[in-house]
């Protein structure tokens, strides 16, 4: 499939939000990893808060955040299905 660079072009204003879709997913899924590492390690380690929030809080937010990211990702996916 061919892509203009053009703006007016309706294309690429797909292409360029399927490529922020996927990196806002990369980026999210890295971060709830890292995330999910740091409130389990402090835990561990015998820290039971994180910045003035419980460990497992911070690990829940974590969760949520590769929730997301799978999500994301998983929106791709099916546009890649659809051929679109």
């Amino acid at each position: 499939m061919f892509i203009s660079l053009r703006a007016g072009n309706a294309n690429f204003s797909e292409y360029r939000m399927h490529k922020l879709i996927v990196q806002l997913g990369s980026f999210t899924g890295i971060l709830s990893v890292l995330v999910c590492l740091i409130a389990g390690l402090a835990r561990i380690a015998g820290f039971y808060y994180i910045a003035g929030y419980q460990s497992t809080t911070v690990f829940t937010a974590g969760v949520g955040l590769m929730v997301f990211a799978c999500l994301l990702k998983l929106e791709t996916l099916l546009k890649q299905g659809r051929g679109e």
